[in-house]
């Protein structure tokens, strides 16, 4: 009996398997033949894809791979390449689940820091691959009503994030990147936590610390939170200093308005 010739998709399918899982028995019989046989042709195209790879994770995280060395990297993303393969064709978007990864690797668990400091190292990449945005007209806001105010919601610019890190990973980042071995050596790594901004400016991405209230105050807002019932939970010090501070730097893009201020 003639086996049926496969779609491309089942095709498609038996390369991932070659090269994610290593397993070539649905791909190796579709492999034209010649000098070089079907397994060190596969071999090939393996060694490529791993190290394409390997190469986008240590551009998105170049302090996690200067502070474990390109040894310990490499076999961290081998692991991290078998578990999560790619789902999208842009290499900018591949690695996202990084931090998570490390979280557990058992070989990096005395790095306590080190999935902090990869969290804060996508943050940065998301940041310089985001879309551009208008910032948002302050004079929107003015021509509101003022029963409308309260009722606000604003939109985080996309280049934007808050992070709530457990180790001074703002710190660790930037004596690795400096290569400051004096001032790496000097830092607590269980200095924490830190309550931090990414951003993108026009100058470069810029990570800043915030005080707690700040940042929680503008994590409700980045998550919805109507501006009066965020005002509302912030009074132990002056949020409209911090909301001032976002406007003018165009960290939102637009509002809308929500059925109910509470």
């Amino acid at each position: 009996m003639q086996t049926a010739t496969p779609s491309l998709l089942e095709l498609q399918c038996a390369l991932r398997a070659s090269l994610v899982a290593h397993d070539d028995r649905g791909i190796s019989a579709h492999v034209v033949g010649g000098e070089i046989g079907a397994g060190e042709r596969l071999d090939i195209y393996r060694n490529t894809f791993a190290s394409v790879l390997t190469t986008a994770l240590r551009l998105s995280y170049p302090a996690v791979h200067r502070l474990v060395g390109a040894e310990f990297f490499e076999r961290a993303v081998r692991v991290f390449i078998e578990t999560s393969p790619p789902r999208s064709a842009c290499l900018d978007d591949y690695g996202h689940e990084f931090p998570d990864f490390l979280s557990g690797f058992e070989p990096a668990s005395s790095l306590a820091y080190l999935p902090d400091v990869a969290r804060l190292e996508w943050s940065v990449n998301r940041a310089l691959h985001a879309r551009d945005a208008e910032p948002l007209d302050a004079q929107r806001l003015v021509a509101l009503e003022e029963a409308e105010r309260g009722r606000v919601t604003f939109a985080l610019h996309p280049s934007a994030s808050l992070l709530r890190m457990d180790h001074p990973a703002d710190l660790i980042w930037r004596a690795v990147l400096d290569e400051d071995d004096a001032t790496l050596s000097a830092i607590d790594p269980c200095a924490g936590p830190v309550w931090l901004l990414t951003e993108r400016l026009p100058t470069g991405v810029e990570v800043r610390r915030m005080s707690e209230s700040a940042w929680r105050f503008t994590s409700a807002l980045c998550e919805g939170r109507p501006l009066a019932a965020a005002l509302d939970d912030a009074r132990d010090f002056d949020a409209s200093v911090v909301l001032a501070d976002h406007l003018a730097a165009g960290r939102f893009i637009d509002f809308s308005l929500n059925e109910t201020s509470a």
